[in-house]
This record gives C-alpha cells, structure tokens and sequence, in this order.
C-alpha cells in the first residue's frame, strides 16, 4: 500500500510509523486513520517485524482530529457519525492488540486523540517539553472513543479531572500519571528509544506476544480461583512452547538463544 500520510521505515527488525501531516500539526483525518490501520495490522502480521515505533515529523506528534474533517462531521448524519466513530475505535484497537510491541516517540505537543494514540501504546518515550491535553469539551464534544485507553493509562480520578478541565499538563505529570513511562531531553529521545529496542529485542518474541497478551488479560480481574488457574496454564504453555524450552536451554548451558543468534 501507498501511503499518503505515513512514512514507513524499517531497519533491523524494527518498523517505524512516521506520522507525517506536520503541516497540519499531525492532525488525522479518515484517510489517515484507516493508513495507520492498515500500517498496524500489516506490520503486526510480519515474521520480519519485532517491534514497531510510532513517531511523528514536525513539531507536534498529534493534535487530533483535523478541522476539515472535524467541519465535515457537522453534517453527518447519525449513521455517519457512527461509522465514522468506529474507524477510529478500529484503529485505536488495532493499535493496542498489535502482537508486536509498540513505542510511542513523542517529540512534540499530543491532543485530544492524539493523546489516545500514545496510551493504546505498550511503552511512551517523551521529552520533557511535550503538552498533553484532553481538549474535547472545550468544544462541545468528549473524548468517548479514545476513553477505555486513557482511563487505562492514567486512572479513573486523573481521567475525571482532565476531560472536563481540558487542562493542559506536562511530560513530567504525565509521566507521574503513568501515561509517558520515559521523559528525557530532545537531545536524549532518539537514545531513549534505541535502549527500549535493545531491551525488547533481547527478549524472545513469542514470549514478548504473551506478555502482551497475558497483561491485556489480567488486569482489572478479580483474584479467583478460575483466575489463578489460568495463570497456572499459561506458565504451563510458555514452558512447553518452542522459544520456552530454548531459553532455559541456553540459559543453563550459558549461551545465546536462537532468537539472538
């Protein structure tokens, strides 16, 4: 696929999204939405892929939706407008059930959706001179679609606060917030974010998949016993699992696994 509003790198197993709207601070349209649901899924599914960062040219990462598509929406009609809504939910969720990890490399400002973009994200690099801001009452609307994630990423009492303030808040609160999980210097992101790659791919991929999935499943359940006994068989799985069995070889034999080879 040609894309109109991505720039797609790859480079040692790693693939780059590169939001590339700076013109118009980033903002996404249909267009751009259904491109990076595309870009996701088709990278998601690639045996060449171990990991993908998502970052953006210009001075802003996002800045949400974009003021013509936004004027068009004041004459949808309400099966329109449902439509419309569900390509976002759809790539929102492409986002966040990617098998592959993701980071987010925020370089600039991140709003409304924008925002939503960077908490369906696994691990959120930023520098310290980034704005967030959930900005959708400030004109007579609410951050619906992007809400499960963010009230994942910062928590339920932050979440009331900042979507009926629309307040503006730092890298630094919103890394005390747990949305941003590295906050450094400009001159320090690129560094940031080559250290987080290191880390993941050292890691074995298929157990990488699992994690992912395993966290997505856990949380926010109730500690039973049904619950416990699917911890039990998924320790169980991983065990018995291809790069499972390689990893404790090479760990008790001192050598690199396969995956590092």
């Amino acid at each position: 696929m040609t894309y109109q509003n991505l720039a797609i790198q790859h480079a040692s197993q790693v693939a780059t999204i590169v939001l590339n709207r700076p013109e118009v601070r980033n903002a996404f349209n249909e267009t751009m939405i259904a491109e990076i649901t595309h870009a996701f899924a088709d990278l998601g599914g690639n045996a060449e892929v171990r990991a993908i960062v998502l970052a953006a040219n210009g001075v802003a990462f996002c800045a949400g939706g974009d003021l013509n598509w936004m004027k068009a929406m004041a004459d949808y009609t309400p099966e329109q407008n449902r439509a419309d809504a569900a390509q976002l939910a759809t790539m929102l969720r492409t986002i966040y059930q990617c098998p592959k990890p993701v980071i987010a490399k925020v370089q600039g400002d991140c709003y409304a959706g924008g925002l939503g973009l960077v908490a369906v994200c696994d691990i959120v690099a930023a520098v310290d001179t980034a704005q967030f801001c959930l900005s959708e009452v400030k004109i007579g609307l609410i951050p619906a679609t992007i809400s499960p994630y963010v009230i994942k990423a910062i928590g339920e009492s932050a979440a009331r606060r900042y979507f009926i303030t629309a307040e503006r808040f730092s890298a630094e609160t919103a890394q005390k917030l747990g949305l941003v999980h590295e906050m450094v210097s400009a001159e320090k992101l690129d560094e940031s974010v080559s250290l987080l790659l290191k880390a993941l791919l050292a890691a074995s991929p298929n157990a990488v998949t699992e994690a992912k999935r395993l966290v997505r499943a856990i949380a926010g359940q109730p500690l039973t016993e049904v619950l416990i006994a699917d911890t039990v068989e998924e320790i169980a799985k991983i065990r018995a699992s291809t790069e499972g069995r390689e990893g404790v070889r090479a760990f008790l034999e001192k050598r690199k696994p396969s995956w590092l080879q």
